[in-house]
């Protein structure tokens, strides 16, 4: 099994005739991921690499009966094509833009709950279940089918993470990159159901790093509903408070929340243990699912 997407996923790819919407567009369709459709307004009535273009997200879903999406568009018109594919019947949504305006988000996430739809991202390589679906950009060369579920605010550590599973023998279940950016769609906590509910995910790897509460609602989820293990990484120890360090969301507040240690805490107290190195990750992995 794995979460969210599977081999039956059919996505749209909104964006599809700019530069990156075609060459991720056509990488995914080699993977074996359904690419039943690109939209793009005013570009209809061609196709990219056999991939039927539409004007409409609307249009699209009527013809290709597409239950996903992703946005290959600029961080100012985001928001009205995640509106748009909300609308026009999607469920899985990924937009893979970094800076999306705070309040563009904000509506975005909350018209998402309200609709029943996965948003995913902003700023995030996307998501894959091994074997049978991404929808995303990621190198899906790393990857291999399994049972080790990994959420990541970082797609790099998220890469890294996966690979160093991958080189030990040990699968992923799905892969999934929350994104950086302070707001974000779907989180770590509403995240980890899902991973409870499959029963091929045995161990869950939770990938967090500097700057806001999120790890912390995690652990605190963690330690009162999951039986599955988890495991978890904070990335940014050494980061000093009150400095923004790279990502939007990597901030540390005075007094030490927010910081690596606290977090760090907060998932030892849940019962999650904490792996010091990505390398560690596999190792503290293999005794759930030997």
């Amino acid at each position: 099994m794995s979460i969210i997407i599977d081999k039956n996923t059919k996505v749209l790819v909104q964006g599809i005739t700019g530069r990156e919407g075609s060459f991720h567009a056509d990488l995914m369709q080699k993977y074996g991921t359904k690419v039943v459709g690109g939209v793009t307004p005013g570009k209809s009535n061609q196709e990219i690499n056999g991939i039927s273009v539409f004007d409409t997200v609307q249009e699209a879903v009527k013809v290709t009966k597409a239950d996903a999406s992703i946005l290959f568009v600029p961080p100012r018109f985001s928001r009205d094509a995640i509106i748009e594919a909300i609308d026009g019947g999607v469920k899985i949504i990924v937009t893979v833009a970094e800076g999306i305006p705070f309040h563009d988000m904000l509506f975005c996430r909350s018209y998402a709950q309200k609709n029943d739809c996965i948003l995913i991202g902003p700023n995030t390589p996307g998501i894959i279940s091994p074997g049978k679906s991404k929808i995303g950009f990621m190198s899906d060369n790393i990857y291999t089918q399994g049972s080790v579920g990994v959420i990541s605010r970082s797609a790099t550590l998220s890469y890294e993470a996966a690979n160093n599973l991958s080189m030990k023998n040990i699968g992923q279940s799905t892969v999934i990159g929350i994104g950086g950016d302070p707001i974000q769609g779907i989180t770590f906590k509403e995240l980890l159901p899902y991973f409870e509910e499959d029963e091929e995910t045995k161990v869950v790897i939770l990938i967090g790093e500097i700057g806001g509460s999120d790890e912390e609602e995690a652990a605190l989820y963690v330690k009162n509903n999951m039986d599955t293990p988890v495991v978890g990484f904070i990335a940014g120890e050494a980061a000093p408070e009150g400095k923004r360090m790279g990502h939007a969301g990597a901030i540390v507040s005075a007094g030490g929340e927010g910081s690596a240690k606290f977090k760090k805490e907060k998932m030892l107290e849940a019962g999650i243990e904490v792996a010091e190195k990505l390398t560690d990750i596999p190792t503290l992995c293999k005794k759930y699912i030997d």
